[in-house]
């Protein structure tokens, strides 16, 4: 048996891995064809709410089999919008995931909310139907469902129990952008669907981004005024602005590179899939002791990153000493996907929340026991990975997790 790298071996990968490279001459073409124009026209300036954001979220609408999109400056702001423009009644209650990016949940708060965290399915970084219905209540005003590392949630029983109650979804599909769902885009099951377009996701609008997606038209309407001021987009004979609402807004600059990108997305899904299962696949057939959580059924992931558990009960150590052994091997690992907004600090701070919210509430938010995410966040690791992978780069993932699983099997 080889020895460890941790230990004083050889490591199975010595050299980095491939840098990730999302952006290049197309993009670079589209932003310089902007300058071009805007220098001819005499105005020297980019603006919003322009031709390219409107062939972007044209474009982007049409990608998820049809509807309206707004894009917006940030995926925390693209929750921010969908949830103000469901206009809830104040100080009531939102069902979040047990995981999720901070901006996904903070929203929330802000919206003079209470996030109920629901705890996720067992084995799951998704939350499930079950585990929603156990905290829905009274005041509960809407549910916020993420699909993470680009997996699919079981969204259909969720939306069945919302919409026998009359409580709207919103799809946070910030890290599953191309993944689909029983032969659908996810984010086109919920009443709102909301996407980041960071740099790091699937496609990008540039450092930052996001967009905001419904199949209703009316609703389309209130998500462009709470995106924009309150400017009364869908109202006939306006007198001025409506609701009070922030400047939002994504430009024409971030919204060229958007388009660009968009037409790339199929092709990085393809391609991050690929990589994911060659991984998953050697694991199930080659190693006992450690697997990669897969698609669940009747689903396609896209993959953002990886999650890889291990059966400690086959083992002589625990996740986080398995995962510094394969740091070792040249592997880029972290322990779990520990991110639960309602253990964060903010979450348990008053002053996070409208005067009365805490008081009134069944219970806060860090108080609502979440044990099925914490076991299976305290055997998983992360793997971050990308599309510009190669099939090598897969094979010495493989083998570094057989090695460091030969050197502590039971």
């Amino acid at each position: 048996m080889s020895t460890l790298a941790i230990d004083g071996g050889a490591p199975v990968r010595s050299a980095p891995f491939p840098l990730r490279r999302l952006m290049g001459p197309d993009e670079q073409a589209a932003l310089n064809a902007m300058f071009d124009r805007a220098e001819a026209d005499g105005h020297g300036v980019f603006g919003y709410n322009g031709p390219e954001e409107e062939a972007y979220c044209s474009d982007f609408a049409r990608s998820l089999g049809g509807g309206f999109a707004d894009a917006v400056n940030s995926g925390t702001n693209a929750v921010w919008v969908a949830l103000r423009s469901l206009e809830l009644e104040p100080l009531g209650e939102v069902i979040v995931p047990a995981v999720s990016d901070p901006g996904g949940v903070m929203p929330v708060a802000l919206a003079n909310q209470l996030p109920v965290p629901a705890d996720c399915a067992p084995g799951s970084y998704n939350v499930a139907a079950d585990q929603i219905a156990a905290r829905i209540g009274p005041r509960t005003r809407a549910i916020v469902v993420a699909h993470i590392a680009g997996s699919p949630a079981d969204i259909d029983p969720i939306v069945a129990i919302a919409s026998s109650k009359g409580i709207p979804v919103i799809e946070d599909c910030a890290q599953a952008h191309g993944a689909r769902y029983k032969g659908r885009p996810v984010g086109t099951s919920g009443d709102i669907a909301v996407f980041s377009t960071m740099f790091g996701k699937h496609h990008m609008t540039g450092g930052q981004g996001g967009v905001v997606f419904t199949r209703d038209e009316a609703r389309y309407w209130a998500i462009r005024r709470h995106a924009d001021r309150g400017k009364p987009f869908g109202i006939e004979n306006p007198t001025g602005n409506v609701v009070p609402a922030l400047n939002c807004n994504m430009d024409e600059l971030h919204a060229a590179i958007g388009r660009v990108q968009l037409a790339k997305l199929p092709e990085v899904v393809r391609r991050r899939r690929a990589i994911a299962r060659s991984v998953i696949d050697a694991c199930a057939r080659d190693l006992a002791a450690v697997s990669v959580i897969d698609e669940p059924p009747q689903t396609e992931a896209s993959f953002w990153f990886m999650l890889i558990r291990i059966d400690p009960a086959r083992l002589k150590v625990d996740r986080d000493a398995f995962c510094a052994a394969l740091r070792a091997e040249g592997i880029p690992v972290s322990p779990g996907y520990p991110y639960i907004p309602a253990r964060s600090p903010w979450a348990t701070d008053p002053r996070s929340y409208a005067p009365g919210l805490l008081a009134s509430a069944r219970t806060a938010p860090a108080d609502w026991p979440l044990p099925n995410i914490e076991a299976t966040d305290s055997v998983c690791m992360q793997l971050m990975f990308h599309e510009d992978w190669t099939q090598a780069d897969a094979d010495d993932v493989v083998a570094a997790l057989a090695k460091v699983q030969a050197a502590y099997l039971k």
